[in-house]
């Protein structure tokens, strides 16, 4: 079979696009072809009849080249003369990398803390520039800069706030801040915010920040139905005209103890006198 289907040479882009192509051959094979037992049968005919007494299909075999590694200072771990990044949390303590044969995952505690398409030249970096945005709440300068950020496909609203915010002093900072949302919020919901203040005609991160709030907040609980028992019979009227009435009876009306005024009667004894 390897003969048959690969002795020429075959330039495909992806693992996935090479399995589609030899699948199809071999289908194509199998339906052309005489089986070499049962000759008056095609091997696909064959294939066909044992089909229902073979074991279930159960998923793809996890087959990998586990390997230990350390984390460097720059969140990035080697493996086959190539970095891949990780998480700035586990910087510090060793890790396991599970090498397959088209991506790298790396594990700490049985956690994964990278995840990364593999390359297979030499001296060549990987980032995930998600795995820095802890970094950036010290550092936001790096944002405008460090290596991960170069050329960092964004969504669009969150790039074109990054882009107005490039004008401002500040604006490094608050990208910061609206990028560390999305490790609560989520990537879809930040994009949103940003989408939303964006509407408005405004784009600071305090803007954006406050519109994750209020998505964030739990709707009002609905209104509690009165049991018929403690319904009133007859329903209160609101009549503000009763105020009018109680201000006319304050300035105009006679108090039912009035008192007198202690300046006004030594005023009078006073003409008297």
């Amino acid at each position: 079979m390897r003969e048959r289907f690969f002795t020429l040479r075959l330039r495909v882009g992806s693992l996935d696009e090479l399995n589609a192509w030899l699948l199809d051959k071999r289908v194509a094979y199998a339906k052309t072809h005489r089986h070499p037992e049962e000759s008056g049968k095609t091997v696909w005919e064959m294939f066909e009849a044992e089909r229902p007494h073979l074991v279930p299909y159960a998923g793809p075999f996890d087959g990998f080249h586990s390997v230990p590694a350390s984390v460097a200072k720059t969140c990035t771990v080697r493996f086959d003369n190539n970095k891949y990044s990780v998480l700035a949390t586990a910087v510090g303590r060793p890790v396991e990398v599970h090498a397959y044969a088209d991506r790298i995952t790396i594990r700490q505690d049985g956690v994964v803390v990278g995840e990364h398409a593999r390359v297979f030249g030499q001296g060549q970096t990987v980032y995930d520039p998600w795995h820095y945005v802890p970094v950036l709440a010290r550092k936001p300068g790096a944002l405008r800069n460090g290596a991960p950020f170069r050329d960092w496909a964004l969504p669009a609203a969150m790039s074109a706030i990054r882009r107005k915010l490039k004008g401002s002093d500040d604006g490094d900072r608050q990208m910061v801040q609206i990028l560390a949302c999305v490790p609560e919020d989520g990537l879809q919901a930040v994009e949103a915010a940003c989408r939303e203040a964006l509407g408005h005609g405004v784009h600071s991160a305090p803007v954006v920040i406050n519109i994750l709030a209020r998505q964030r907040n739990p709707a009002p609980p609905p209104l509690l139905l009165t049991p018929t028992a403690l319904r009133l019979t007859h329903e209160p009227v609101a009549d503000c005209a009763r105020y009018d009435n109680l201000r006319r009876t304050s300035h105009y009306g006679t108090h039912p103890n009035p008192r007198p005024d202690g300046d006004a009667e030594a005023l009078r004894s006073a003409q008297r006198l």
